[in-house]
């Protein structure tokens, strides 16, 4: 015979009860002024000079920083700011002009049946993640359309390595002119303006931004998500993992400091917004009988919008409903995503 347990404030918990605390991105009062703090090591590196904490501490003061010493230089150890500067690794890079450039990934999950489509945008390094049950040409042009909503915009180009929906054959027309997939083509060039590139062969790393990142989601989200599902005695499946992996990215992949740029995603993003092309109209294909082009429209009536919701989920309450995600679930490009005014 199972006994209930009592909680702290009385509440009565079934025999078994794992409890679960999930934790919000929390901003410290030093993230504000990191990287004016990296511009002042990266200069007195090229002058070859060194600069003490307490002259770091008293210019951001003058910036408006109210926080400790202390609490500034273990934020500084956090981000290994000079540790990064002796490796003379820029501590704060962009690289990419503001959307200039998206690049785009799979994530395949075999053993749970499922992969993750990935994309990272160029400058601001906010991303998108969407499970899908399979890799078709029509599932990537969905998956598309929702980035595209969560994001705010269309960028300019696109970056994929041999994604066999993207590039049939390399250098098919001369070097450099590729044969891409025509209905993709047609969709990303045609219909939403946007230029295809690929990676070299065996040059996957050209797009490291969105190989960084698909560490940091396999093992910061992926991973752990599947081992809490399975401590409450359930396993993952399409509509629990896209219900979750929204949460973690407006709530701590996409509100964090970013190790490279020393911003936020997402504050970033509000700027990478103004240089994007519109959100395009949906797509209908370019073999309109085909019902997959229907269903790829039909999909992608809510994507058409310019202005990006608010998250206000409550994450106190989310854990519990884990078990009946499947019954609340609505599509995670219509509650998911940056959100300004």
């Amino acid at each position: 015979m199972s006994v209930a347990r009592k909680c702290p404030w009385g509440a009565k918990l079934p025999e078994g009860y794992i409890p679960v605390i999930k934790r919000e991105t929390v901003e410290t009062t030093v993230d504000p002024y990191l990287p004016n703090i990296a511009r002042m090591l990266e200069e007195a590196h090229k002058l070859d000079v060194l600069i003490p904490n307490t002259s770091i501490f008293q210019e951001i003061k003058k910036l408006g920083y109210r926080g400790s010493l202390r609490w500034m230089k273990d934020i500084m150890q956090r981000h290994e700011l000079r540790q990064k500067v002796k490796d003379e690794e820029p501590l704060v890079r962009f690289e990419t002009d503001k959307g200039k450039q998206i690049q785009v990934d799979w994530v395949e999950f075999p053993k749970d049946g499922l992969s993750a489509f990935v994309a990272t945008m160029g400058y601001s390094r906010a991303s998108y993640i969407e499970y899908v049950t399979d890799e078709k040409v029509e599932t990537l042009i969905k998956c598309h359309m929702n980035a595209f909503s969560y994001f705010g915009g269309v960028p300019h180009e696109a970056l994929y390595d041999n994604m066999k929906t993207v590039i049939i054959k390399r250098n098919a027309y001369g070097y450099g002119k590729h044969k891409f997939n025509e209905q993709f083509r047609d969709f990303a060039e045609k219909h939403c303006g946007m230029q295809l590139r690929v990676c070299k062969p065996y040059r996957a790393q050209t797009k490291g931004k969105v190989e960084r990142f698909n560490h940091y989601f396999r093992y910061s989200f992926h991973n752990i998500f599947k081992v809490r599902l399975s401590m409450m005695g359930y396993k993952m499946t399409l509509e629990n993992a896209n219900a979750a992996v929204m949460d973690w990215l407006d709530f701590t992949a996409n509100s964090r400091v970013h190790q490279t740029t020393l911003y936020k995603p997402f504050d970033l993003l509000a700027e990478e917004q103004l240089a994007l092309h519109p959100l395009p109209k949906p797509y209908h294909g370019v073999h309109p009988i085909k019902a997959t082009a229907q269903s790829v429209s039909k999909n992608s009536q809510t994507s058409n919008r310019i202005t990006i919701h608010i998250p206000n989920r409550d994450l106190q309450n989310y854990d519990a409903f884990i078990p009946v995600m499947a019954y609340i679930l609505v599509p995670a490009y219509a509650v998911g995503g940056a959100l300004w005014s």
